[in-house]
């Protein structure tokens, strides 16, 4: 699987998303009818190495990693405790080698807020990716729902 095809899975199977491009890294956001400046994050792909985001080594060729934000519940399920948050440019503290592919683990800098992450998954890892992607996907929603009442009600 390449980054695209990832991308073109969400776009192509989640209703009211849009395809943002910034910081380095390609997002898919819950956006409907363009409601809010970026809208909420669904997905990330990263494919190179930021300042304070290096334990993935995505400066390697050819390695990326998707990035999805689950419900802190769903995340202690998966992996036992949500961590605490590390200090600038640091991991989280978890017994994980972040630079591993094809294997679903915690976000390496973002676990604590209940992301999780994937290098370069094959087909089969992405299908089971695709139940996450979905909550991630919900969770957004359900975010997005909250952020439009707040900008309801300052108008």
């Amino acid at each position: 699987m390449i980054p695209d095809d990832i991308l073109s899975y969400c776009l192509s199977n989640l209703q009211d998303v849009v395809l943002v491009e910034s910081w380095g890294e390609r997002g898919i956001f819950y956006n409907p009818h363009n409601m809010l400046k970026r809208g909420i994050y669904v997905l990330t792909i990263k494919e190179k190495d930021g300042a304070h985001d290096k334990a993935s080594m995505l400066d390697r060729e050819h390695i990326y990693r998707i990035n999805v934000g689950l419900r802190k519940e769903t995340f202690i399920k998966l992996f036992g405790y949500l961590p605490k948050r590390p200090k600038a440019g640091e991991v989280v503290d978890m017994e994980f080698d972040f630079t591993t592919t094809n294997t679903i683990m915690p976000h390496p800098v973002y676990a604590w807020m209940g992301w999780i992450c994937v290098l370069n998954p094959s087909n089969e890892t992405f299908d089971d990716f695709k139940a996450m992607i979905q909550e991630s996907y919900i969770f957004a929603k359900e975010k997005f729902a909250k952020r439009k009442i707040t900008v309801k009600k300052a108008i």
